[in-house]
């Protein structure tokens, strides 16, 4: 089983859950989870231990975001495609993807990866710029990868039916 697979298994993401998650607002309201967990750890410097509640908070976030939407009207908009990317992504073990796929996903999920770590370590020496580059990098290298996965999803929605009837 791949890293996000299990990540999907663990946060539950059923069909339902995956419906709702490519609603565009699910999609664009994520954003809002980095900058989230980056200020709640920031605040312990003003709150000390009870920074933990708005990191508790922002992790509750992660889980409720897919869920609250309701399943979009169409799925033709490119957020929604992005999300069937995912679905079709880590179905790869299953149904395999075109190789000229993994090499750049794999550079983008580093990119992305090196990101969190410069944020991490601006928010330990509680520096503004780090962990703010950081973020950006990780916006970057997301934003970049819901792209390829736009682009998964076009080549392979006609070779499965499956993934054809996600697009309405």
């Amino acid at each position: 089983m791949t890293l996000e697979k299990s990540i999907a298994k663990f946060f539950k993401m059923s069909d339902d859950v995956w419906a709702r998650h490519a609603n565009p607002w699910s999609v664009w309201t994520r954003y809002t989870t980095m900058p989230a967990l980056a200020l709640s750890v920031w605040s312990r410097v003003w709150i000390g231990w009870w920074a933990v509640v708005p990191v508790i908070v922002a992790l509750i976030w992660v889980y409720v975001n897919p869920r609250i939407f309701n399943k979009p009207k169409t799925t033709q908009s490119w957020t929604s495609k992005a999300v069937l990317g995912e679905r079709v992504w880590l179905n790869r073990k299953n149904i395999p993807v075109p190789g000229h796929h993994y090499q750049i996903i794999n550079i983008l999920t580093a990119i992305s990866t090196i990101g969190a770590i410069i944020c991490v370590y601006g928010l330990i020496v509680l520096s503004i710029w780090p962990t703010v580059f950081g973020i950006v990098v990780v916006f970057l290298g997301k934003t970049w990868f819901l792209d390829r996965m736009v682009w998964i999803y076009e080549e392979m929605k006609n070779n499965n039916p499956e993934y054809r009837s996600w697009l309405y």
